[in-house]
């Protein structure tokens, strides 16, 4: 038994930055009854949900066997390690999906599972991260953080919005989650009491505060506060480097007055080191307990990105996925690898009995299982345990089962995070196996 005891929302502080702190067996944090002195807390459930655009490999994604035996298609290759704290979901799929058979119509609704408007009308319904958020989410300082890797489309195509394929993130029926695509704000609003770029680092703010409560310690916690800082230096220094090579907000003037107009915001110019600091910021939202639902949009549906570095440049995202190609396969692995490298960090931070990925639920999915835009099965994966909640290490296969809504797997998961709802979207039952 430890002798310290600290407020449940135990914060670093400096001058306009709060840093909430990370699981230590001496501060009881977390929990939502007060803590007697010299117990332990238990650590709270997170949310993520990342999406990648347009469907995978037709050939290529799939999985079989259960726990260290699982066999994965090569998408999924980049999870191998990780196969044992993953479910591989089959056969679910989303009823509104199917009524427009387009991107757009395929895409505003996925976490919802509500009807959406057509005629370039914005009407959907509010997605489960941002009906998480409005409840679960108000323990932390940023109730949702929703990032993103695209800039939206405001256009129309074939009667439907393009704001439907940018968005699967929605507060309410009419109001798409606004998406960060800055690292920089993106950290700041974690961590700056005001969410601007400010000239002072948030670690270099707090260090102080950090130097007296190191003294207050044990030493293993000692040692866990001094990896987190230099986590969070990491992706300081990783920021300002971006910024410098002018990746982070796209083109920046070299002289004091620009003499020309300032083109468009863009997106980085470096798509993988754009993915890569989304990520971590995502990891470090979680581990300071600053937010316990997270959404990342790596790209849109009916996508345009490139990818140079995998020496796929000559074609966008959009048109790569009609054909079942070596590069359509490469596109698609560099994509799960993003969820693999939060997985890998998040499996690497202790919480007790726990790590920091079986305290959370991991959900990985598209709108489409190919980019034939074929919407009768969804390809999904859940990774983590959901705070011990969830048997993990399996292929669940609901193609031949009645009631497959995708909306079930979001009663299991809301469950999971103390939400219990009679209904969601169209589904009236939790997925009876998670």
């Amino acid at each position: 038994m430890n002798a310290y005891q600290f407020d449940r929302r135990a914060m670093l502080r400096g001058l306009g930055v709060s840093m909430a702190l990370p699981w230590m067996e001496s501060l009881p944090v977390w929990g939502d009854t007060a803590v007697r002195a010299g117990s332990s807390s238990e650590a709270p459930v997170r949310l993520a949900v990342l999406f990648a655009g347009n469907g995978f490999h037709g050939r290529e994604w799939w999985a079989k066997g259960t726990g260290a035996g699982m066999e994965l298609g090569q998408v999924l290759s980049p999870l191998s390690e990780l196969r044992e704290k993953l479910l591989f979901i089959r056969g679910l799929y989303n009823e509104q999906a199917l009524k427009g058979n387009i991107h757009s119509s395929q895409t505003g609704n996925l976490l919802s599972g509500a009807p959406l408007a057509s005629g370039g009308e914005i009407r959907s319904g509010t997605s489960v991260d941002q009906l998480m958020a409005q409840t679960y989410g108000r323990s932390t300082k940023v109730p949702s953080l929703v990032l993103g890797c695209e800039p939206a489309n405001p256009s129309v195509h074939k009667n439907y919005s393009m704001l439907y394929s940018s968005h699967i993130s929605w507060s309410s029926p009419t109001t798409p989650t606004p998406l960060e695509l800055y690292p920089a704000l993106a950290f700041d609003r974690l961590f700056k009491d005001e969410v601007q770029r400010g000239d002072k680092s948030v670690l270099d703010a707090v260090l102080s505060d950090a130097g007296d409560l190191r003294r207050q310690i044990s030493a293993a916690d000692q040692r866990k506060l001094d990896e987190y800082l230099d986590s969070v230096r990491e992706v300081e220094l990783r920021i300002e480097q971006a910024g410098k090579k002018g990746e982070l907000q796209g083109w920046r003037p070299t002289l004091e007055k620009p003499d020309q107009p300032r083109p468009p915001e863009g997106i980085p110019q470096n798509i993988a080191d754009h993915m890569r600091l989304m990520c971590d910021i995502l990891v470090l939202g979680f581990q300071t307990d600053s937010t316990r639902i997270t959404t990342l949009k790596l790209n849109n549906d009916h996508s345009s990105l490139r990818f140079p570095h995998l020496g796929v440049d000559y074609m966008i995202h959009h048109l790569l996925s009609h054909s079942d190609t070596a590069d359509w396969l490469k596109v698609n692995q560099f994509f799960v690898e993003q969820l693999a490298y939060i997985a890998r960090k998040l499996d690497s931070i202790q919480e007790g009995e726990r790590t920091a990925l079986d305290n959370s639920m991991l959900l990985f999915c598209s709108s489409m299982m190919t980019g034939a835009h074929d919407a009768t099965q969804l390809p999904v994966v859940l990774m983590g345990r959901g705070g011990g909640r969830i048997e993990t290490g399996k292929v669940l296969d609901y193609r031949d089962k009645p009631n497959r809504q995708l909306c079930r797997l979001y009663l299991s998961m809301m469950d999971k995070m103390g939400l219990r709802l009679n209904s969601f979207g169209d589904a009236t039952e939790p997925l009876d196996a998670i």
